[in-house]
């Protein structure tokens, strides 16, 4: 039931406003209409007046018409050499001890519902029974990784408040019990395949956190070898570097999904990992994949912990199955996201979150009416984090014109960025390189010839004419074909670019702006009186001058650039030394009693890596690629030839 619904015959029938069958009013559904047809009781019932809302599901739409158990979390840490080398296995264990307090609960429960279960491992792996009546936690350990089993049900999965103490037990001694390890080769794909044989033996959906460090070498499924290989770059077999190397993982990803078993993984390379193929399994069960090259425990703990801590307490939706139905005249033909389709209508998601968004594209391929618009329903069943299965529905009505004029009128150049940069990165998985940026050319010089042929007023041929609403997107447009994962670069590793993939998959409209478009914020010409954040300028070298500071964010990174005649107050107020020669790229800015403005961004700053780069030093070559309006060293084009070349493409193809 939905606001399009149409009632008639005095209420007794209704319409539908996707296929207009008409059909019987359920008695206990009845009310009358008042004098212009509405029901006498439209404003108390949210499905008949709102855009969107929830039902509370019935048995029908659960897992074997039982009522759904609230989900879990399971941490699963390897402890091989490295990671307990590096100080990140402590770390992790004593962060843990204060978050678990912070499980993300229902607000009218006092404590969270989500039970908790813990995995070590490194070639085998370790489960540990942490059940409140033991006085210490039991460690089990699984050496058979071929056929994972998970040896104990009871005192697996636990309520953090009532097994507290064995909890904090079990995390302060992990540290100390693997403190003189040798291991350094690790297993992969079992740990995924032990945390879903866990939630399936408890009936429960849930997350796994999984921190890992190293390519999977071990003997075992999902073994993986170093195939990177940069020989490959700007051949036909380039895709191959962005498929997973072994079939496994995808069977793995499809039995995580089914199970409703999500996969967070925090990766901590100091090499080549294969994040094509680790990667896999996160990307289709809705989960986050976050990477700290060459951690060091000083610099990226800050990062990391945010990230955790974030992640953690975030409000997610789990063993999610969405479908989009349309009224006759267009229908969805394609989605993208961190997703999984086992069919054409069905998209699965073992979880979804507050920061994952799914694009949708529409086939128009039949009459649309100016009269009864496009109707488009989007419906998510899903489990709660209290373990109540729920319907969120979301209704949206669209105008329908018969003039193109109209269409470009009213376009989203965000949202056709967001989805020509996903489309674009799901078909560099089986076509050249080169010909997806060839498409994208094409299909920007296409639609504004479209417009200059159909809609614009008639001007000479050597003028470029934009529509007002698509003013931006061949700016955007050519940041997304420089992007690294389109283009090849040799400094850039694989890994970074099959991230940066993954990551771009499920990014919303304003992440993709952001992400293709650095803001570039001056510092220097702040007023240090007023709270106000000053204006971006354009992602161009000409913008920087020597006597500035400026501070530039794509989502992922901060770059703080400085000028190398800065003022000195300024470099005294950031990094509380006299001078630019003075600054150590290492250094973190303090930003106490600087610009107020800063306070909300230090909040921002922090949960991100800062990167200093001094004018004409080295660092200089890594930021200047943020400058997307420039020329790139590699070939991309700068802002200025794009459009000479997008121009020329049109006037081919209106003549």
């Amino acid at each position: 039931m939905c606001p399009f619904m149409q009632f008639i015959e005095g209420g007794r029938r209704y319409q539908c406003g996707f296929c207009s069958c008409v059909n019987d009013v359920p008695p206990f559904f009845f009310q009358h209409l008042d004098h212009i047809g509405r029901r006498v009781d439209h404003y108390e019932r949210p499905e008949l007046s709102l855009g969107s809302y929830e039902y509370v599901a019935t048995l029908d739409y659960c897992r074997n018409n039982k009522p759904p158990k609230p989900p879990a979390y399971i941490f699963m840490i390897d402890v091989s050499y490295r990671n307990i080398n590096s100080g990140l296995v402590k770390l992790i264990c004593d962060e843990l001890k204060t978050l678990l307090d912070k499980l993300p609960r229902e607000e009218q429960e006092e404590s969270s519902a989500i039970r908790v279960g813990f995995v070590t491992y490194n070639k085998v792996l370790h489960f540990f029974n942490v059940k409140s009546s033991l006085a210490q936690p039991q460690m089990m350990v699984v050496s058979d990784v071929g056929e994972v089993f998970v040896p104990l049900l009871d005192g697996f999965l636990v309520n953090f408040q009532e097994s507290r103490s064995v909890v904090i037990n079990l995390l302060d001694q992990i540290p100390e019990m693997f403190a003189d390890t040798n291991e350094s080769e690790t297993i992969f794909a079992p740990v995924i395949q032990a945390g879903m044989e866990a939630l399936k033996a408890a009936e429960c959906a849930g997350k796994l956190f999984i921190f890992h460090s190293s390519l999977p070498t071990a003997e075992a499924p999902g073994k993986l070898r170093n195939r990177d290989d940069k020989k490959l770059l700007n051949t036909d077999k380039e895709k191959t570097l962005f498929q997973p190397q072994v079939n496994s993982y995808e069977a793995l990803a499809r039995d995580c999904v089914a199970n409703g078993c999500c996969v967070n993984l925090f990766l901590f390379p100091n090499q080549y990992v294969d994040v094509a193929s680790v990667g896999l399994v996160t990307m289709y069960t809705g989960g986050t994949l976050y990477k700290y090259n060459n951690f060091q425990l000083d610099a990226d703990s800050p990062q990391f912990l945010s990230d955790l801590r974030k992640d953690i307490e975030k409000t997610t939706g789990f063993d999610a199955i969405m479908r989009v139905r349309t009224s006759t005249g267009f229908r969805a033909t394609d989605f993208f996201g961190a997703i999984y389709m086992n069919n054409t209508t069905d998209v699965e998601m073992a979880a979804v979150d507050c920061d994952k968004a799914v694009t949708v594209e529409f086939k128009h391929d039949d009459k649309l009416n100016e009269d009864s618009g496009a109707l488009i329903q989007c419906a998510v069943l899903y489990t709660s984090i209290s373990g109540q299965r729920r319907l969120r529905i979301h209704n949206i009505g669209l105008n329908c014109s018969s003039q193109l004029a109209d269409v470009y009128k009213t376009c989203e150049t965000d949202a056709l960025i967001n989805f020509f940069a996903k489309s674009a990165f799901k078909a560099i998985l089986s076509q050249p390189l080169k010909i997806v940026r060839e498409i994208l050319v094409n299909q920007t010089a296409h639609m504004l010839a479209c417009y200059r042929k159909n809609c614009a007023s008639p001007s000479a041929v050597s003028q470029l004419i934009l529509p007002d609403a698509m003013k931006v997107l061949p700016v955007y447009m050519n940041c997304l074909l420089k992007s690294c994962v389109l283009v090849a670069r040799p400094e850039i590793p694989t890994d970074e670019r099959a991230y940066q993939r993954q990551l771009v998959t499920s990014m919303g409209v304003a992440d993709t702006q952001l992400f293709f478009y650095p803001q570039l914020l001056p510092l220097h010409s702040l007023d240090l009186k007023s709270d106000s954040v000053p204006a971006a300028v354009r992602c161009s070298e000409e913008r920087l001058s020597e006597g500035g500071a400026f501070l530039l964010a794509d989502g992922l990174r901060v770059f703080l650039w400085l000028g190398v005649s800065a003022p000195p107050e300024l470099i005294q107020g950031l990094f509380n030394v006299p001078s630019f020669a003075h600054i150590s790229t290492e250094a973190i800015p303090e930003f106490g009693g600087f610009p107020p403005f800063l306070s909300p961004t230090k909040m921002f700053l922090f949960s991100f890596q800062l990167i200093i780069v001094k004018q004409r030093e080295q660092s200089e070559m890594l930021f200047r690629q943020f400058l997307v309006e420039d020329k790139s060293i590699y070939g991309g084009a700068s802002y200025v030839d794009f459009l000479c070349c997008v121009h020329k493409e049109i006037c081919q193809l209106l003549s």
